[in-house]
């Protein structure tokens, strides 16, 4: 996650983590990416029944009842046991989470246990009245999902309708106080549609926008060819740099972060090298604070079943499931090789992630989408856009043959 207002807008210092102590139980939210102990936020799959039909969808949800999932005194001890564990944030996924009978009974037992609770949702089912509950609960935020604006988000989201229902949502929650923000996944379908998202923000004072970049997983997993090409993606998050200091030009600041892209600092770092030089380096100092992708570090994911993953976009690798053994003790059980291995994963990555001079603070990037591409968990990402010359790796020259 890289805070680009945060950074390259310059409303944070390196002063503000530093002043909590940069421990997670005691950062506010906005500062969470920059705690030292990386206790982990955790993404929860409630469930899997999702009444839309997004193209991109990881968890390949559909709108029918599924089997296995936790039940309502499991899920009470999952949140016990991340309170205990000192985990700073529980966000409630899917599916859509709103489709869960007791999403309310959960959420209070998770503010109740002293956890920070985060919705991730297609916003559709939040009416006034549903709104009006979250808010009772002491809900922190709320991400509303969109793929543009509405002719594109409704193609992407296979429901007609969705992006009016959704942006009703967003209004409920506004009115009803709940911080709200959307959540949109960057590919080449709808890349065009983001200076529309900024223009939305402004006319709904919504404040807060996170641009995914698209990761391989799921039905996600079929869009691999619709992904942005190398200078594509550069070009799209140079855009978003650009839109996000324009708000701030205005006096309209809105909180702006990309998502799933650990490139994007490096990028920004690079740039403001040569905009400002003097803020490029309080811009390093943050991000490597920050040190990139924290899958299986200061992210997880348990699904639906309770199995425990590195983050939502690896399910087909568990490290236990919670039915069995507490979250805290599956977390810190390094006798698992594959856990060990992501809580070091800079030590692991090849290609030109091994190789590159921002390992630091990229972190090696996603593991899911080198996989998805190369068949190996370890390989380079190959979303990663910047260049060799970028990230320092110098052409190999054949060696000139030594005469006999």
């Amino acid at each position: 996650m890289i805070g680009i207002s945060k950074l390259y807008c310059g409303s944070i210092e390196p002063s503000d983590p530093l002043r909590y102590g940069r421990k997670s139980g005691n950062l506010p939210s906005h500062l969470l990416q920059f705690s030292e102990d990386k206790k982990p936020v955790v993404v929860w799959n409630v469930g899997q029944r999702c009444n839309l039909r997004c193209i991109h969808c990881y968890s390949q949800s559909k709108d029918r009842e599924y089997e296995g999932e936790l039940n309502t005194e499991e899920g009470k001890r999952l949140l016990k046991d991340l309170a205990e564990f000192g985990s700073p944030v529980i966000l409630f996924s899917g599916g859509e989470p709103l489709m869960r009978p007791d999403i309310f009974e959960l959420v209070e037992y998770a503010r109740l246990s002293g956890l920070r609770a985060v919705l991730s949702t297609n916003g559709t089912l939040i009416t006034r009245d549903v709104a009006r509950e979250l808010k009772s609960l002491g809900l922190s935020y709320v991400g509303v999902s969109l793929d543009g604006l509405e002719a594109v988000n409704d193609s992407f989201r296979g429901v007609k309708g969705a992006f009016h229902k959704a942006v009703a949502g967003i209004r409920n929650c506004k009115e009803e106080g709940i911080k709200v923000g959307l959540r949109f996944t960057i590919n080449r379908r709808n890349a065009r549609e983001i200076p529309g998202i900024f223009k939305l923000l402004e006319e709904e004072d919504i404040p807060r926008v996170c641009f995914y970049h698209l990761v391989y997983s799921g039905r996600g997993s079929n869009l691999i060819k619709e992904d942005l090409l190398r200078e594509e993606t550069r070009k799209t998050v140079a855009l978003i740099m650009d839109l996000t200091r324009d708000l701030f030009d205005r006096g309209k600041p809105k909180e702006v972060l990309t998502v799933d892209n650990h490139a994007d600092g490096v990028y920004l770092y690079l740039r403001l090298q040569k905009e400002d030089p003097e803020k490029a380096e309080t811009v390093l100092s943050l991000l490597t604070m920050n040190g990139g992708n924290s899958s299986g570090e200061g992210i997880a994911c348990v699904s639906w079943n309770g199995e425990v993953h590195a983050d939502q976009f690896l399910r087909h690798y568990s490290f236990g499931n919670v039915k069995d053994r507490p979250f805290g003790e599956i977390w810190t059980d390094t006798g698992n090789k594959l856990l060990a291995m992501f809580k070091k994963k800079k030590l692991h990555v090849k290609g030109r992630c091994a190789k590159c001079r921002f390992l630091h603070i990229c972190g090696g990037n996603f593991r899911a989408r080198a996989e998805a591409v190369t068949g190996d968990l370890w390989a380079e990402d190959p979303a990663c856009y910047l260049t060799d010359e970028e990230i320092g790796i110098k052409e190999e020259k054949p060696s000139c043959a030594v005469e006999a």
